[in-house]
């Protein structure tokens, strides 16, 4: 594409196309090889020296791949990016670029399972110490701060807990400490929120989620604004990286460092899958937002229903931080209680055109019991600790017709 800025749901379509190069293929060609080949040995030595850009081994880098992260990053507003294996592999890879023993970083309480174990039991075997703080209050990070922290990291909405921070105000904090703030938006979408114009340094995604949409390729990315320097003093890791990349400093360590030693490589195939599904992102957000907005409408009235959380009510906590950070909407999850466990139970077992299982963001509308499936292994007091409770169902809501939603639910309800 030109230097033309075009507007974001032009880039969700063309971003990150080269047809030139594709004879003429539209879509990016699927490089399905392990390995590329060289017609001398000097190319393929300027290629692992860094002299040339070029492409040698799919763990290493994948044309497929490459098309993804520079559609990813356009939308993003970033410098660079680099797709990983899954959502966790990218959560994972952008904070241990950072972190390394000894050090400390601060997240917000407010997490997807995965991300709340890898934090607070696989970081702590590599000596690195996670402070958990509640999501939303600026103070709690501010105290947690010593000369041994080294990133923060908050869900821009958190799963399940449906708080929203205040990022602009998270992003002042951290800069004044010269220490990054790493946002999960994978929630939201590039559609719905722009960390970076918030002031964040690096965003993460579950591609697996909104950005392909229909529950068929798994993935992750790791994209950085470029903003931060990562001064010396704090960390001198960084130094032989911004020496060779500049401004992609912090991306150079994280591939080079982390990605291709570990192994977190994408499928090129799962790769031009979520391009396709990002073809769609704009118009599918937008469905997913007015359907979400009436289906939280007729929970609020239902007379079986008994509290709904939704960022965007005016009764939620997050409600006016939400008017300042969102235009367009602010996700399409929520949840909602009944009497106790048994209640949702049967109200699951009713349903018939909505999915039970373990997933998101997808074109059909999802329900899942957090409390005994994906939070089953955890104790009671950290399940209460997370608001993970016993009466709370998850809702990821699809674009199919509202109607046909809602008397879905309705009918479900009805049964209990």
């Amino acid at each position: 594409m030109s230097d033309k800025k075009y507007k974001f749901d032009t880039l969700t379509v063309h971003g990150g196309l080269n047809p030139e190069s594709w004879y003429g293929s539209t879509l990016p060609p699927i490089f399905q090889t392990a390995s590329h080949r060289f017609s001398t040995a000097e190319q393929l030595s300027d290629v692992f020296a860094g002299k040339v850009r070029g492409f040698i081994y799919q763990r290493l880098r994948n044309p497929t791949n490459e098309a993804l992260e520079n559609r990813i990053t356009q939308l993003e507003g970033g410098v660079g990016a680099v797709v990983t294996s899954s959502g966790m592999a990218a959560v994972h890879n952008s904070l241990i670029a950072i972190l390394q023993s000894g050090d400390e970083m601060i997240s917000g309480n407010s997490l997807f399972m995965s991300t709340y174990l890898l934090f607070a039991n696989v970081f702590k075997k590599f000596g690195i110490k996670v402070n958990f703080v509640e999501s939303t209050a600026l103070e709690e990070y501010e105290k947690k701060i010593t000369p041994k922290t080294k990133a923060i990291f908050v869900e821009s909405v958190g799963n399940p807990k449906m708080d929203v921070p205040d990022i602009e105000k998270l992003a002042a904090i951290a800069h004044q400490n010269n220490i990054p703030l790493v946002v999960d938006n994978t929630m939201p979408t590039p559609y719905l929120l722009n960390p970076f114009k918030l002031g964040a340094d690096i965003v993460v995604h579950s591609t697996t989620k909104y950005l392909s949409g229909h529950g068929d390729a798994l993935g992750g990315i790791v994209v950085d604004s470029g903003n931060f320097d990562w001064p010396n003093e704090k960390y001198p890791d960084f130094e032989m990286f911004k020496e060779r990349a500049g401004e992609k400093a912090y991306l150079d360590k994280v591939w080079r460092e982390i990605h291709i030693n570990v192994g977190t490589s994408q499928s090129p195939f799962h790769s031009y899958l979520t391009m396709i599904g990002i073809d769609t992102l704009a118009v599918r957000m937008k469905r997913h937002i007015e359907n979400v907005e009436k289906l939280v409408e007729f929970m609020v009235n239902h007379r079986k229903v008994k509290w709904v959380n939704y960022p965007s009510l005016k009764e939620s906590p997050s409600y006016e931080t939400v008017k300042k950070q969102f235009s367009r909407g602010c996700c399409a999850l929520f949840t909602f209680g009944l009497s106790n466990q048994e209640e949702c139970f049967n109200f699951i077992r009713n349903l018939q055109l909505v999915y039970n299982l373990a997933n998101l963001g997808d074109c059909k509308t999802l329900v899942i019991h957090p409390y005994s499936s994906q939070y089953v292994s955890f104790d009671i007091a950290t399940r209460t600790k997370l608001s993970i409770t016993p009466d709370l169902i998850r809702v990821s809501v699809g674009i199919e017709a509202i109607e046909d939603i809602i008397a879905d639910f309705e009918q479900a309800l009805d049964k209990i």
